[in-house]
């Protein structure tokens, strides 16, 4: 008996061997003929095939890769190098040399067509140091150019060793016989000589609901501010549709050679938004256009009367508001007096029936509002005019534009009502030196809390609101993270608890603003499917020392897959 069990325990033994030796067969052939299959697959066609890259997807794991193609303007495929080069063939191999790749730059409030104007019709006066400064350019640009109005854009008292307003004496005393108009760095002040007021019929008499006709000795220094300033550039004489087209090509080209892909323009009239439509549909204009419309009836009856533009190239789904002015003017609407001007609580541009209307007409229409609040109280009176209209957490994404100083009781507005901070986080490193002056202390702890408000919702709009601020997309993230000046003052940073972190800071100027348009779906991430803008830089913006963010160089800028600016060697 023991004999006989030895026999037939080995003869099972024997047959499970075979059983598994041909499992094991079964399993090798099973994979290779996967193998085949997969290696006999046609290999796809791609328009173009970036390699050997670092690349940033920003997507929702912020995961990387190394390569990826593109396909009739999208992105059809990211993965390794060895992935993407055997699925696809390209006649356009970029081989990126272990540079860092990341989705093409989003500025998420800026003055796009504004910019334009301003390179190439007006006097640039920024980083002047004094009004004789002032009149020197002016005199310059006049002789070069002999303009029948001579316009100017970009001073800044605040800068200069008396901060006080300036006055237009030397402006009449130099230019008796032509209207000179001066536009602060704000954008909410302006400078204008005697010959334009009178032009205007703008004299000490004249007043402005939420607006300022700034006095001396009884009489009018030439600076106007807010709604009195909008008045007497109403007079300027219009820029023809060739102005303007040459005005938007110059933007687009400074824009392509910081990484820029898509831009805002933070309020803009039918005509300029259907001009623009028309040189993207000619393939003129490549860049990508995020457009806010003015409050207007003619942008009310055309756009109101139908659904939010989402076109390949051209959003139009917001209106633009404006509750206050600005803080370096005085027009931030503040809920006491500023600090270094008792008596004065800034300026609201509107009665509260106004944004009533206007955030009635924009919910019925399916249209997000988007307004301009710098002060406390202008913040304030726009997060509760919203929260009438949205009633909770809702998708309609509407906006605070700049969201500058917010009292410590009003953060909540933001998350409890999902309404999206649109921040320029240079503003925070350009106010910096005289912000506490304007606020004291105690409110200055609460404002420029970008940290803060992006924890709201999980998510904030960063942009530069450019041409008042560097059109740097580069220098935004430096500024969101190190808050610090390009001097690297102060030298631990500018109340660095509500610095954004790296990560948060690339989402904000990437996939953030593309959301903040309801455009995410569509870009704003190296995603399969999603249009093929990117920028590769020289630098890896993740791991750089902070002193290195804003001298980083663009190498190359891409928008649906076609190069559109390389760097000089």
């Amino acid at each position: 008996m023991y004999h006989a069990g030895l026999a037939d325990k080995m003869l099972v033994l024997q047959i499970t061997t075979v059983i598994k030796m041909k499992r094991t067969v079964i399993y090798f052939f099973f994979i290779a003929l996967l193998g085949m299959s997969v290696s006999c697959q046609p290999t796809r066609h791609a328009d173009l095939i970036v390699y050997h890259a670092n690349i940033y997807t920003v997507d929702s794991a912020f995961s990387k890769a190394t390569a990826f193609a593109v396909n009739n303007g999208r992105f059809v495929a990211v993965g390794s190098d060895n992935d993407i080069l055997s699925r696809f063939k390209s006649g356009q191999l970029i081989d990126a040399g272990g540079k860092p790749v990341y989705p093409g730059f989003n500025d998420g409030h800026s003055h796009f067509l504004g910019y334009g104007i301003w390179k190439l019709l007006y006097c640039n006066l920024v980083s002047t140091t004094s009004m004789k400064d002032v009149v020197n350019k002016l005199k310059d640009y006049n002789d070069s150019h002999h303009p029948d109005w001579l316009l100017g854009k970009g001073w800044d008292q605040n800068d200069w060793k008396n901060t006080d307003f300036p006055t237009n004496k030397l402006l009449n005393k130099v230019f008796p016989d032509k209207p000179v108009v001066l536009t602060r760095i704000d954008g909410h002040a302006v400078l204008a000589n005697s010959v334009a007021l009178e032009i205007a019929g703008i004299n000490a008499q004249t007043k402005f609901d939420g607006g300022e006709v700034v006095l001396k000795n009884g009489k009018p220094t030439g600076v106007l501010v807010d709604n009195a300033a909008d008045s007497m550039k109403s007079f300027i004489p219009a820029f023809t549709r060739q102005q303007k087209t040459d005005a938007l090509l110059r933007a687009q080209n400074d824009c392509f050679a910081v990484g820029l892909t898509t831009v805002s323009d933070a309020g803009l009239d039918k005509a300029d938004i259907l001009l623009m439509d028309s040189l993207q549909q000619q393939n003129i204009l490549k860049m990508r256009v995020y457009a806010m419309i003015n409050p207007n009836r003619e942008n009310f009856d055309f756009f109101y009367n139908q659904k939010p533009w989402h076109k390949e190239r051209l959003t139009v789904s917001s209106v633009k508001l404006y509750i206050d002015g600005a803080l370096g003017s005085r027009g931030a609407l503040l809920l006491k007096d500023y600090s270094d001007d008792p008596g004065n609580t800034g300026l609201r541009l509107h009665p509260p029936a106004y944004y009533d209307s206007m955030c009635k007409m924009a919910y019925d229409a399916g249209f997000q509002v988007n307004t301009h609040a710098i002060g406390d109280s202008g913040n304030r009176i726009m997060l509760h005019t919203y929260a009438k209209f949205l009633k909770g957490k809702n998708n309609r994404r509407w906006r605070i534009e700049h969201a500058q100083v917010i009292a410590p009781d009003d953060f909540n507005y933001f998350g409890k009502y999902s309404i999206i901070p649109s921040v320029q986080t240079t503003h925070c490193t350009s106010d910096m030196y005289w912000a506490d002056e304007r606020l004291g202390q105690k409110r200055l702890k609460t404002a420029y809390a970008y940290h803060d408000l992006m924890l709201q919702n999980g998510w904030l709009v960063n942009g530069t609101d450019f041409p008042i601020e560097d059109i740097s997309p580069l220098k935004t993230f430096y500024a969101a993270v190190a808050r610090k000046d390009l001097k690297g003052w102060p030298k631990n940073g500018f109340q660095t608890e509500n610095a954004l972190s790296r990560e948060e800071a690339l989402r904000s100027i990437t996939i953030w603003p593309a959301k903040g348009s309801f455009d995410e779906n569509q870009k704003g991430s190296i995603e399969t499917g999603k249009a093929a803008d990117f920028v590769i830089l020289d630098e890896d913006l993740m791991t750089a020392k902070k002193n290195r963010l804003y001298k980083i160089k663009v190498l190359s800028t891409w928008v649906n897959g076609q190069k559109v600016f390389t760097a000089n060697p």
